[in-house]
């Protein structure tokens, strides 16, 4: 049953099909539109030039696009650029465009801030706000490709923005579905990369699916008392339980698992970490990125000097892991990994000065929350996979 302006970009190229159908109308028709929206970022009907004066105005009658809106773009000086998006009245996101990485990337969110509370990120200070829904999640590509130019060429997309993909699994999964239509975007698995702390029972959803990015884990431990420390969730999916599942993970030939690593001074930056972290990663068909810390200020950890950076890579190195050090990009314009946050609405957060070129305002938590906090903040819509997360003490 069709109702009153439906939202094309909620829709998948079947789903619209089927709506067309109910419709009386052609699925070429709406393979037309599909294009239209995907491959132009077209939100209005009277633009498509390829359907009748009469399609038109039937179709503006019964369906909507939307697309988020660009309210603030920021330049840093090496080229990335960073989108503030408002999504409806209240709600808003940040997307990133990341040039010569080699190639030229896309990064997203999935939610409205993150419950996963890693210790070294400020989107974790904001707690979770909301689920973003499919559309919501593909129609960041959709503007921030238009935006720049490239929606005749291709990029990748990483999904690691704010928020934790895999406990927005559905809408997360469908949106990659959407983008990789051959009559949209037609991005291919091997294009997107999807980073998670790792919830296991949708990780292990995610193992079965037709459409399977390139997975990225974020580890940043190498004992579980140290990654229930900085990656809370490790509570209720220990680390040896991660490992493992990442073991039994299926990679097509020639592909790896991506392991991310934050070097914190003094924390998990030591020898004696790399070489745990060498055993806990031995016959895994493995690639660890080393993400030195962008420092900034409510994040109580400082980077590791250089000098111990490389140290840390080479013991890998010598391990024979394959190891890069990832460049921070953006961190002048707060772009970089880990820096992502907004000002929301929250009972449990209170704004502060920020201090960057910008001007840009922050939030901050009034305190850390606790497992028992955290379990009823979560919304009460959030997907099947994940909404039995047991949030308990080890």
């Amino acid at each position: 049953m069709i109702t009153s302006r439906s939202d094309i970009a909620e829709m998948s190229l079947a789903e619209l099909e089927s709506a067309f159908e109910l419709l009386g109308l052609k699925q070429f028709q709406a393979r037309q539109v599909y294009r239209w929206v995907y491959r132009s970022a077209v939100t209005e009907f009277d633009r498509m030039t390829d359907l009748s004066r009469s399609l038109q105005k039937n179709l503006n009658d019964v369906f909507v696009i939307s697309n988020p809106l660009v309210k603030q773009r920021n330049r840093s000086s090496d080229g990335t650029i960073k989108f503030l998006l408002q999504l409806d009245r209240d709600r808003l996101i940040e997307s990133v465009f990341i040039p010569d990485t080699p190639g030229i990337t896309i990064c997203i969110s999935t939610q409205v801030g993150c419950a996963m509370q890693c210790g070294f990120c400020l989107t974790g200070k904001m707690g979770l706000n909301s689920n973003l829904t499919a559309g919501e999640i593909a129609g960041q590509v959709r503007v921030v490709a238009r935006e720049i130019g490239i929606l005749a060429q291709p990029f990748n997309v990483v999904i690691m923005g704010m928020g934790e993909p895999l406990h927005n699994y559905e809408a997360t999964m469908k949106a990659l579905r959407m983008l990789a239509a051959e009559q949209g975007l037609a991005i291919p698995a091997r294009r997107v990369t999807l980073s998670t702390v790792g919830i296991l029972p949708a990780l292990e959803l995610l193992a079965e699916e037709s459409f399977m990015p390139n997975l990225a884990v974020s580890l940043h431990a190498t004992t579980e008392a140290q990654r229930d420390m900085l990656v809370p969730v490790n509570r209720a999916y220990g680390l040896v339980e991660l490992i493992n599942a990442c073991r039994r993970f299926p990679l097509k030939r020639r592909r790896r698992i991506t392991f991310e690593y934050v070097l914190l001074k003094d924390i998990n930056d030591t020898v004696e970490d790399a070489a745990r972290l060498c055993n806990l990663l031995s016959g895994l068909h493995a690639k660890v990125n080393l993400i030195p810390l962008n420092e900034v200020p409510g994040i109580p950890f400082q980077r590791p000097s250089d000098r111990q950076i490389s140290h840390f890579a080479r013991i890998l190195a010598k391990r024979h892991l394959t190891v890069s050090v990832r460049k921070s990009r953006g961190h002048d314009i707060r772009a970089a990994c880990g820096q992502l946050m907004v000002e929301v609405a929250h009972p449990l957060i209170r704004s502060v000065s920020g201090n960057s070129s910008q001007g840009t305002q922050t939030v901050q938590r009034n305190t850390r929350l606790s497992d028992t906090a955290l379990e009823q903040e979560l919304p009460e819509s959030h997907t099947k996979s994940c909404k039995n997360i047991p949030w308990r003490s080890r």
